[in-house]
Parts: structure tokens; C-alpha cells; sequence
């Protein structure tokens, strides 16, 4: 137990760049403490009491604002930063090295019984608002950008972003070292960049339209210089010196 004391702690000094000494760990941050509850529970709810379970986890929830379901599966070295506003359901899976902010949901799209939480894999960094909804699961070393509604499976090592979330850039599966927020080197929205695109389009057509229009224009007004200058070069000397 106190080796994975250890090691939460070791988690905090690793990812978080505020944190200033053990004794701050241990008595401000309410993320280790809800992983701490949260393994209580958890064993009170594989052991057959239920009740006691869920009693563990509303305390929890009561002290530190991050409601994890004693049913939850928690890996090793999972850190929640800041935390407040977090929901991790019942058969919800959150896997090794994965990190979530606050405002996080882990929930199920459905009443019916049975697996209907999302499953996360190792190394997944869950931006802050970020809500993941469903029985699906999100691949190793994904990351889910701030406020984005994930509804269906994430492949390893991608990046989404947006409601609904759509992957926006593609790594590795060995890449897996920790980014703040889930940022990534292109957080556009996938929508975003297709209406950039559209309108520096028609920007461009309208362009080429006044373009054609100048032309055309231009043309007209040649057409109706030529028939006076026909008519110039038809009339003979004799034409002209009647007219005279």
C-alpha cells in the first residue's frame, strides 16, 4: 500500500509543476485523495458491500469534488489534476500513466446494465471539460483535447478535438510523453479548417469573377468602338468631299 503511496506522489512531482514538496501532496491535493478513497471503496465493493462502497465513494466525492464509483477500474500512476467536477462511472476503465483535469466525465450513454463506460488506455491525457461517453475505448497514448464530446472509439496515439471530437493529428503508439491539456501541434476543429478553407475558396472565385467581369467589360467597349471605325475606313474621297 504505501509503495503506491510512493508512487502517486512520484506521479505529482512528475506531471504537475506546482507541486513543491510531499507534505503539500499529501494534505492539498485532491486528486491523490480521491485514488486513495477510491481503492478503498473498491475493495469494499469487490468484497461484497456494496453499500459501504458507495458510502467510501460519496465521502470522497463530499471532500474533494471528484466522484469515482467504487465499481470504477483505476490503474497505477493515474493523476487527476485539480479535479473538481470529475465523474468516472461504474465500468469505467482508466488505464496506467493516464492523466485527466477537472471537469472530466467518464460516463455511459445507457440505463441498461452491463459494460457502458468508456475503457481508456494507457498514457490517455483528458483535457479539462473533456466528456467521454459510452462503451467504447480510447487507445493508448490518445489524447482528448479540452471540452471535446467523444462518442465513439479513439485509435492509439491520436488526437481529437470538438463536438463531436474528430482526430485531428496522428501519432505513434510509442509516443506517449505527457502534453498539458491535451494540446497538440494542430487544435483546430476538423470543421473549422474545412470552412477556412470553403471561404478562402469563394474568396477566390469572387475574385476571379471581377476579373472576368473587368474583361468583359473592356471587350464590350471595344465592340462598340468598332462600327465607327468601319464606317471610317469605307467611306471613299468622293463620300467625304460631298459631305464637305
Amino acid at each position: 500500500m504505501f509503495d503506491r503511496i510512493r508512487e502517486d506522489i512520484r506521479c505529482v512531482f512528475a506531471r504537475d509543476p506546482a507541486a513543491r514538496s510531499t507534505w503539500e501532496v499529501l494534505t492539498c491535493y485532491p486528486g491523490f485523495h480521491a485514488l486513495l478513497f477510491h481503492r478503498l471503496a473498491h475493495a469494499f465493493w469487490g468484497a461484497g458491500f456494496k453499500w459501504l462502497g458507495r458510502l467510501t465513494s460519496n465521502i470522497a466525492r463530499f471532500l474533494t469534488g471528484i466522484e469515482i464509483h467504487p465499481g470504477a477500474t483505476i490503474g497505477r500512476r493515474v493523476f487527476i489534476d485539480h479535479g473538481m467536477g470529475v465523474v468516472i462511472g461504474e465500468t469505467a476503465e482508466v488505464g496506467d500513466d493516464c492523466t485527466l483535469y477537472h471537469g472530466v466525465t467518464l460516463g455511459g450513454t445507457s440505463w441498461n446494465k452491463g459494460k457502458r463506460h468508456p475503457t481508456l488506455g494507457k498514457g490517455v491525457v483528458v483535457g479539462a471539460g473533456a466528456k467521454i461517453l459510452g462503451p467504447f475505448t480510447v487507445g493508448d497514448g490518445a489524447k482528448v483535447g479540452s471540452n471535446s464530446v467523444v462518442v465513439k472509439a479513439v485509435p492509439e496515439g491520436a488526437t481529437v478535438v470538438g463536438i463531436p471530437a474528430r482526430i485531428v493529428e496522428d501519432h505513434t503508439a510509442a509516443r506517449m510523453a505527457f502534453d498539458a491539456y491535451a494540446v497538440s501541434g494542430n487544435l483546430d476543429d476538423p470543421l473549422n479548417q474545412v470552412l477556412t478553407t470553403l471561404g478562402s475558396k469563394t474568396d477566390d472565385i469572387d475574385g476571379r469573377l471581377a476579373e472576368l467581369a473587368a474583361r468583359l467589360a473592356a471587350l464590350e467597349g471595344q465592340a462598340a468602338d468598332k462600327p465607327a471605325e468601319r464606317d471610317l475606313r469605307l467611306a471613299t474621297p468622293a463620300t467625304r468631299a460631298g459631305n464637305t
